[in-house]
């Protein structure tokens, strides 16, 4: 089963200390302590958002939300209008697998980058950035913490675009949880 500790949350510093408080109120507890916690129950307590962040506590789990990170950006890929933001995603996933090279990643990203500067400055598809954050995700595979925060980010952009995308996105979230809690 895929557990944190609220020590290791408080170690990682994954969640501001509103967040944190409402974890232990809902955990029923005063303090951090090292009894597992599934994110599953993160979810229920304090929603998606924290529980993407507090993945950045066990870094082990770094490919689960990178992965979830491209699948958000996937769900807008129809509205984003630059090509390259589309194949940025591909490289990401290739990347997090080990079948994409840095110098494909390095391309990958100055692409990505062209593309959201273009769609920010025009505004014809702010979309882009849910594709960068994938990337970024991907890039950041050495720090937990800047990957579950670009998850998060493209969770959040997905989210502009589509009103029903957090039911969508917990129940995938979830379902990367269970299918990993099932191989460990």
């Amino acid at each position: 089963m895929i557990t944190t500790t609220l020590n290791h949350i408080v170690w990682a510093d994954c969640l501001d200390k509103r967040s944190h408080a409402r974890l232990l109120k809902g955990l029923g507890k005063k303090k951090a302590d090292n009894e597992p916690l599934p994110f599953s129950r993160i979810v229920e307590i304090n929603g998606l958002d924290d529980a993407i962040l507090c993945f950045a506590a066990e870094p082990q789990y770094a490919r689960e939300v990178l992965f979830f990170g491209a699948w958000c950006a996937r769900r807008v890929q129809h509205l984003m209008a630059d090509p390259h933001s589309i194949a940025v995603l591909d490289v990401a996933e290739r990347y997090v697998n080990g079948d994409a090279t840095q110098e494909e990643l390095k391309r990958a990203e100055d692409a990505a980058r062209l593309a959201w500067e273009a769609a920010r400055v025009t505004w014809n598809s702010p979309w882009e950035s849910a594709a960068r954050a994938a990337l970024c995700s991907a890039r950041s595979a050495w720090s937990a913490r800047m990957a579950a925060r670009e998850a998060r980010m493209a969770a959040r952009e997905a989210r502009m675009a589509l009103p029903t995308e957090l039911a969508a996105q917990t129940a995938e979230f979830l379902r990367i949880v269970n299918e990993t809690e099932a191989r460990t």
